[in-house]
């Protein structure tokens, strides 16, 4: 597995992890989709897919054991967070109220991670890469493929805005008024727009992440979607901005986000 390097002043997401019941039939569902390339992770007796832009790394496919499904879990998407300490920053987290689900520890030859949630159950990855001084390496913004936005549907978002703010220095951009649904915030890593935060649209929803993944044309992005299986669960809709976006299911059940640039 590649180190994906740690961009910590602000923090940001530096990788984006699909767990999942059956790797190989995720990668055959989103290499076409996203058009991503793929390579094994290197790491070994540890299945792991490595997941490409133009052979820059930018998340992974892990395979978890069918009795984690069994259990209730489903397939999803998890974020990593860049920090400089994974232990004190899931000792922080525990501080203002989340939850180490899987303490500190190491990957060989790539950084230290820990598995975490906020103070309403959204889970998150903290994670260090071996050498602090690491450059991440990311894809250029926009390019076809790469993450490009992360919304928090919480429970309460102005209780999580301070939670990730204190931890991750992250600040309010612009609010917008959804009408009966409330107030989207959008947030800022430093100077970068990266995400927004709103409360939840149906009570029996889990709070969580939802990420978006960079597409040339939403119509054609979602015929590929249907053509490999995948389901529309939302749009195509345009959004302030005039970007177009949807919300889609890949065949076994993760959702994502896929956006698409404005028209001109």
């Amino acid at each position: 597995m590649s180190s994906p390097g740690a961009n910590t002043s602000p923090s940001r997401f530096v990788w984006y992890e699909l767990h999942t019941p059956r790797a190989k039939p995720a990668e055959a569902f989103y290499r076409p989709v996203l058009g991503w390339g793929a390579q094994d992770g290197g790491v070994p007796n540890h299945p792991y897919t490595l997941v490409t832009i133009g052979g820059i790394p930018i998340g992974g496919l892990l395979e978890k054991p069918a009795t984690s499904f069994a259990r209730g879990e489903k397939a999803h998407w998890v974020g990593y967070i860049g920090v400089g300490n994974v232990d004190e920053f899931s000792k922080r987290v525990q501080q203002a109220g989340g939850v180490v689900h899987r303490a500190a520890e190491d990957i060989p030859s790539v950084g230290r991670f820990a598995v975490v949630a906020d103070p309403q159950g959204a889970m998150f990855v903290l994670f260090q890469p071996r050498d602090t001084r690491q450059q991440a390496q990311f894809p250029k913004p926009g390019t076809p493929g790469s993450a490009a936005w992360h919304d928090l549907a919480a429970v309460d978002w102005q209780s999580e805005f301070a939670f990730y703010s204190d931890l991750f220095g992250w600040s309010k951009s612009d609010a917008l008024d959804m009408g009966p649904a409330g107030t989207y915030q959008i947030f800022s890593a430093g100077s970068e727009p990266i995400g927004g935060m709103m409360n939840r649209m149906d009570a029996s929803q889990t709070p969580g992440w939802l990420f978006y993944f960079n597409v040339d044309d939403i119509n054609a992005a979602i015929d590929r979607v249907k053509q490999h299986g995948g389901t529309i669960v939302h749009g195509p809709s345009v959004v302030p901005g005039g970007q177009q976006i949807a919300h889609c299911l890949d065949t076994q059940g993760a959702i994502f986000g896929i956006v698409a640039p404005a028209k001109g």
